[in-house]
């Protein structure tokens, strides 16, 4: 998968073989906010301007725009999987969050 990122904000590229064009789409938005170009040059110029647009009919619509993820994420998990996240972010020597944090930093490098 290959990623554009703009303002804060990132977009998943892809080749559609059938449109014989790169399509974009901004990832993260409960607003579907997709484009279009033929070359890498004219996806991002799309990217841009799209997203231009997004944020102006946002604002002449009085609503806000969806924001980047804040950073802030709320997870359930079974006791007994916190207890094993407390004991091994105690064991190296990390807090909670830090250790959290290296273990989805790790496991998205692992990802494709």
């Amino acid at each position: 998968m290959n990623i554009m990122t703009y303002e804060g904000y990132c977009a998943r590229v892809e080749y559609s073989q059938e449109n014989a064009c790169l399509v974009g789409n901004i990832t993260g938005s409960k607003d579907i906010i997709g484009f279009h170009g033929e070359s890498i040059a004219g996806l991002r110029g799309a990217f841009e301007k799209t997203f231009d647009d997004y944020l102006e009919t946002c604002n002449s619509l009085n609503r806000q725009p969806s924001k980047p993820f804040s950073g802030n994420l709320e997870l359930n998990i079974p006791p007994e999987i916190h207890a094993g996240i407390a004991v091994a972010a105690e064991i190296s020597g990390k807090a909670i969050g830090q250790w959290v944090e290296d273990a989805f930093t790790n496991a998205l490098s692992a990802t494709p």
